[in-house]
């Protein structure tokens, strides 16, 4: 495990700064003379402590390497996308472990050397590792047939050699009393195999025993399958050559080091994109966790100002109704008063009358204001709850939301990490207990990571909906303000409904009463102004292109536009600034369609206008209104 950690972490961990480099046709010069240096003492690789050392990477802090560690160390840089001359130092280093510090190889390449000579590796054997048995028992059934033992029996005689699938041989005529026995594919089947060898030949049972004794034993004889054997007639020879090809043990080991170097090499690079989206999706995490807190803290400002300037609204209420009372009172006072009153004339008659007429018209209208006043309280106080309801449902939304998206990235790079480590310990062949039984421990963890990610996406996607039907209703409420203000708010007002995407007529005004005389001035501008509104909702130009800002894709105005260049070139920079403003606000709010929609927006600051503001001013122009009236 420690060999693929430590490739996982060899981009991070390596850097040849201070190394100048060469090309990539110089890397077989470069390597022939590292291997020379090396091979001659100029850097030395054996510790005295029996540990190895990269002498290459001599500035990093692990400096102590197993042989096996570093061998794993030199394949991964000399086979990775990294300058050309460490390359070529990395397989120079390679080269040289393989040829002069042998003794120090695996275990599967140790097995080899003890239990074969040198005899042995350059013998060609049969691969697949096969055993022949020969001299199998056979005997007559009660119909007078031959028989043999079958496959199964044999397989479980010879069980303590772990053959993978015993053959036994049949011709026409019955069987053959041969039988051909499978072993594993590796180094392991290959140690039982000459372990099968030597049963039968400590028992004077084997290949020679059967040539030259002329059968005298009635047992089975058995051995390992070889060149004679391969290229021998009858049913064996057949079955070797069907199943099998001759081989040297050497050549099996090369060919098995060549495949587990290609192995470490696929590993060591889908590490490195496994270890490139983990850093990808740690920085999206992060990025959206710092989006929804400043989202939270605008929220929360945004409400805490509109509950503030609601309670405001109901204090001025109430000293309203104060002094709506007190005036209704001496009013009523002053009734009683001229209704005690004894007119001496008719003319004094007629002015009293007049008088009481107008003093019930003035109490009917502030009786009237009164309810109006009583029905603007009650529609403020029904404000204020709606408004604390959609806070804290909106509050409840987000956390539940920010909590949800950080698990769900929390999942996604705990699935990522399961994911990687399962793969690297796929590919490590080991027979130990405990690392098959981490293997199915992890494997069951991340069936239970992912069960909880897909719940999570669930729970996600109900949320979303439930978002997105809160942002359908907040448009809804935006365009009844906007019905509801069109006549009402005034380009001099503080917030006004302003046309996204319109054309400033002015500035073509401007510039035509420059270029042409004032009785053509406007008429050239309404041409002028009309000739780019028709470009404008033409949904075929597209003056636009994508660029990358701090990794976000962002569309903007194509400089070389043969039409806005002309536009420039023509009427000038105003123009083309006018139009190009136009097209901006299409594109962002009506991208679709090209058409002019209408939007409020906040005149001072120069930005749209959110509903609590435009809610503020129209009641503060309610206020200023009453205050207004006699």
């Amino acid at each position: 495990m420690r060999i693929f950690f430590q490739l996982y972490l060899l981009r991070m961990d390596y850097s040849s700064g201070d190394e100048s480099d060469i090309s990539d046709s110089q890397i077989p010069e470069q390597e022939d003379k590292a291997y020379s240096d090396l091979k001659y003492g100029k850097y030395k690789v054996k510790r005295s402590n029996g540990m190895y050392r990269c002498p290459f990477c001599l500035g990093k802090k692990k400096q102590d390497y197993h042989y096996k560690d570093l061998v794993q160390h030199s394949i991964g840089i000399g086979s990775s996308n990294r300058k050309a001359k460490v390359k070529a130092n990395h397989l120079a280093l390679s080269r040289y472990l393989e040829k002069y510090l042998t003794e120090k190889a695996s275990p599967s390449v140790q097995l080899v050397s003890q239990n074969s000579s040198k005899t042995e590796q350059e013998e060609l054997f049969v691969w697949p590792w096969m055993g022949i048995l020969v001299n199998l028992f056979t005997e007559f059934n009660k119909d007078g047939k031959p028989v043999s033992l079958s496959g199964s029996k044999l397989k479980e005689q010879l069980s303590g050699f772990n053959p993978l699938k015993v053959h036994p041989q049949w011709s026409p005529m019955g069987p053959t009393g041969t039988a051909v026995v499978d072993f594993r594919k590796d180094w392991t089947g290959f140690k039982d195999a000459l372990a099968f060898e030597k049963y039968f030949e400590a028992r004077h049972l084997g290949k020679k025993d059967w040539n030259h004794q002329k059968h005298a034993a009635p047992d089975m004889y058995g051995w390992v399958a070889r060149a004679d054997d391969y290229e021998s007639s009858g049913k064996v020879g057949e079955h070797l050559r069907r199943n099998g090809d001759l081989k040297t043990v050497s050549e099996i080991s090369r060919e098995e080091n060549m495949k587990t170097k290609k192995l470490v090499a696929n590993l060591a690079n889908e590490i490195e994109v496994k270890n490139k989206n983990l850093h990808e999706l740690e920085f999206k995490y992060n990025q959206t966790t710092m989006s929804l807190d400043k989202m939270m803290t605008d929220l929360k400002e945004m409400l805490h100002h509109a509950h503030n300037h609601s309670v405001n609204v109901i204090k001025e209420n109430e000293k309203l109704r104060e002094k709506l009372d007190s005036k209704r009172k001496e009013l009523n006072f002053r009734f009683e008063e001229l209704n005690n009153l004894v007119a001496l004339t008719d003319t004094e008659r007629r002015k009293l009358d007049d008088e009481k007429e107008k003093n019930a018209m003035i109490s009917s209208s502030l009786e009237l204001a009164t309810m109006k006043q009583k029905e603007a309280d009650e529609r403020v106080s029904k404000l204020l709850e709606e408004q604390k309801r959609e806070k804290d449902n909106s509050m409840r939304r987000v956390v539940e939301l920010e909590r949800e998206l950080a698990a769900k990235q929390k999942l996604e790079l705990e699935i990522e990490q399961l994911s990687g480590k399962i793969e690297v310990m796929k590919h490590m062949e080991s027979e130990e207990d405990s690392i098959k039984k981490r293997m199915e421990e992890m494997q069951a963890e991340l069936n239970e990571k992912i069960e909880e990610q897909q719940y999570l996406e669930s729970l996600n996607s109900s949320l979303t909906s439930k978002h997105f039907e809160s942002n359908t209703e907040l448009q809804h409420a935006r365009k009844q303000l906007i019905k509801g203000l069109r006549d009402i708010l005034t380009d001099r007002t503080k917030i006004v409904i302003r046309r996204m995407g319109a054309l400033d007529a002015k500035v073509f005004k401007d510039i035509c009463k420059k270029k042409f005389p004032k009785e053509e001035a406007d008429f050239k501008a309404t041409l002028l102004c009309s000739e780019w509104e028709e470009h404008l909702k033409n949904p075929d130009w597209h003056p636009f292109k994508v660029i990358t800002i701090n990794d976000k894709e962002q569309e903007i105005i194509r400089e070389d536009d043969e039409k806005l260049t002309s536009l420039k070139e023509q009427w000038g920079d105003v123009a083309y600034n006018a139009v190009k403003a136009a097209l901006l606000e299409l594109n962002e709010y009506n991208p679709s369609g090209r058409y002019v929609v209408p939007e409020l927006w906040n005149l001072k600051e120069d930005r749209k206008a959110s509903i609590g503001e435009v809610i503020e001013y129209v009641l503060q122009q309610w206020k200023l209104n009453k205050r207004k009236r006699p």
